[in-house]
């Protein structure tokens, strides 16, 4: 169980906000950390790996406190069993694949463990390979596999797959949920992406200006309940062309583009890159922006 309490003052481009959240996660559980850049959500995440501290606050996993600035404890960051996955992958661009993932080893009597990550990830035949001659989902394969090394109690993604292309994020999803059952380690996520929210998520923490505004299960947070019945689809917003009196609005759904038909007031706030929710009923489709 983590238990968190935490309020730190950040800068922002859009000037100072207090980041002032406090949420318990349940052993196991997959939660995602949504909303816009600049609300806290990465500064979350390196808070509770021990990479940034609070102005006050309280971390405290599994029974252990890691942080208590009103006690005057802040466990060192290769103390607290984390595994950290970032946007960049940050793999050692001198060592090969099995080189980084040995690298991380708590213990060298555990060898055994990169040998179980190598082939659970399918990267023995990358083994002997420098990040600078993989693709970038393999080198986040990489970063992912060298996250587990240790055996963390807690994994933090922050938007590990925002600079992958839409077929290897779909794969990277994939192997982030096999992740997740094989180990059952407590999991935190920050994305920008809503159909990634849904796919990986049990529940979801929507932050704005530093605080929790909405948390739930993503089908409850991002759904209108006056909108039961409808087919529901979430995208991104690609292009909005005028055309007379309506819109032409191309959505990107999973790797497919949906056109849909919109109207000035529905497309008065849109903008390209938004994420929506297309919700049809009876042949007759509606954006929704969520994002």
């Amino acid at each position: 169980m983590i238990e968190l309490e935490l309020k730190k003052h950040l800068l922002t481009s859009d000037g100072g906000i207090t980041l002032d959240v406090g949420f318990a996660v349940a052993p196991g559980e997959f939660v995602a950390l949504f909303g816009k850049s600049g609300v806290g959500k990465t500064t979350l995440l390196r808070i509770i790996a021990g990479l940034d501290t609070p102005d006050e606050g309280r971390l405290v996993v599994n029974g252990e406190t890691w942080l208590d600035t009103a006690r005057r404890i802040n466990l060192a960051p290769q103390k607290r069993g984390v595994g950290l996955v970032f946007q960049d992958y940050a793999l050692f661009p001198n060592l090969t694949v099995r080189g980084n993932l040995a690298f991380a080893l708590a213990n060298r009597k555990e060898r055994g463990h990169v040998e179980e990550l190598l082939d659970l990830m399918d990267l023995r035949e990358l083994q002997h390979r420098k990040p600078s001659t993989l693709s970038g989902g393999q080198q986040q394969r990489v970063a992912l596999a060298r996250a587990l090394v240790r055996r963390p109690r807690l994994l933090l993604l922050d938007e590990p797959l925002s600079a992958l292309d839409a077929e290897t994020r779909l794969r990277l999803q994939d192997e982030i949920l096999r992740i997740h059952t094989v180990f059952n380690i407590t999991t935190l996520i920050v994305s920008h992406d809503l159909g990634e929210v849904f796919k990986l998520a049990k529940r979801v923490l929507v932050i704005e200006q530093g605080h929790i505004v909405r948390s739930g299960r993503p089908a409850e947070v991002f759904s209108n309940r006056n909108l039961s019945g409808k087919l529901q689809f979430t995208g991104e917003v690609l292009e909005i062309e005028p055309s007379d009196v309506i819109y032409t609005v191309s959505v990107l759904v999973g790797n497919q583009i949906v056109k849909v038909i919109a109207t000035q007031e529905e497309v008065h706030n849109l903008r390209i890159g938004d994420k929506v929710m297309l919700l049809s009923k009876a042949f007759n489709p509606m954006l929704l922006k969520v994002g």
